[in-house]
C-alpha cells in the first residue's frame, strides 16, 4: 500500500485552495477578454456559479478551470494565456495551461473546443461560445448558459458530470420539464438521474 505523507489539518489551506481557483478563473477571463477571444467558462466552475444563484451553501468546489473556445481562436487564446503567465502543454490529447512552472495538471486551465465532440461516439458536439451569459459586476466573465451546460454534462456523462447534474437537480435548476426538449439520448440519461436521485 502506498504511503501518503500528510500535513496538519488546516482550514487556511482549504480557503487558499478555493481562492487559487477563483483567481485563476478571473485571470483567464481577463486575459481572453483583453485579447477579444470569445470564450465561456464551463465545467465544474460553471455548475458552481449556477448553483450559487440558488444556494451558495450547496456550491461544490472544483480544482481546475475549464474554458470553451473555438478551434480557430486557439492561437489567439494561447498567446493571451501565455502572456498572463500560463504555460501551454498538450497532455493526453488535451490542451491545458499550467498555472506556473511548478503547477500540476490540476492547477491549470483546461481548453474545451466549441462545436466539436470530445469523443467520436458522443451524441452531440459541444455548444458554441455564443451560448453563454455575461456575469454582472467586476471582474466580469462569461458563463455557459444553463441549457448548454446541461447538454454538455449529459453528453459527457462521466461520474463527475452525473454528480454535477445531480447538484443542478437538487437545487431546482433541472427537472423532468427538460425531458421533452433534449436530444433523445440526453433525455434518457436525464431520466435515469431523476429516477435515481441519490446515485
Amino acid at each position: 500500500m502506498m504511503t501518503v505523507i500528510t500535513g496538519p489539518f488546516s482550514p487556511q489551506r482549504m480557503v487558499h485552495a478555493v481562492e487559487k481557483v477563483r483567481q485563476r478563473l478571473f485571470r483567464t477571463a481577463a486575459a481572453l477578454q483583453a485579447a477579444n477571444v470569445p470564450y465561456a467558462i464551463v465545467g465544474g466552475n460553471a455548475v458552481a456559479l449556477w448553483v450559487s444563484r440558488v444556494d451558495e451553501s450547496a456550491v461544490r468546489n472544483t480544482q481546475d478551470v475549464d474554458v470553451l473556445v473555438r478551434r480557430e481562436d486557439f492561437p489567439a487564446a494561447t498567446a493571451a494565456l501565455e502572456a498572463a503567465g500560463f504555460i501551454h502543454r498538450h497532455i493526453a490529447g488535451i490542451d491545458i495551461f499550467l498555472d506556473g512552472t511548478d503547477a500540476r495538471p490540476h492547477d491549470a486551465v483546461h481548453i474545451i473546443f466549441a462545436n466539436e465532440k470530445m469523443r467520436p461516439d458522443e451524441p452531440l458536439a459541444n455548444p458554441d461560445v455564443t451560448e453563454s451569459e455575461e456575469s454582472p459586476g467586476a471582474p466580469g466573465y462569461r458563463v455557459l448558459s444553463l441549457e448548454a451546460l446541461v447538454r454538455i454534462k449529459l453528453t459527457a456523462f462521466r461520474d463527475k458530470d452525473r454528480t454535477h447534474l445531480r447538484d443542478l437537480i437538487h437545487n431546482g435548476l433541472l427537472d423532468d420539464g427538460w425531458l421533452t426538449k433534449l436530444h433523445p439520448v440526453l433525455s434518457e440519461r436525464l431520466g435515469h438521474l431523476l429516477n435515481t436521485p441519490e446515485g
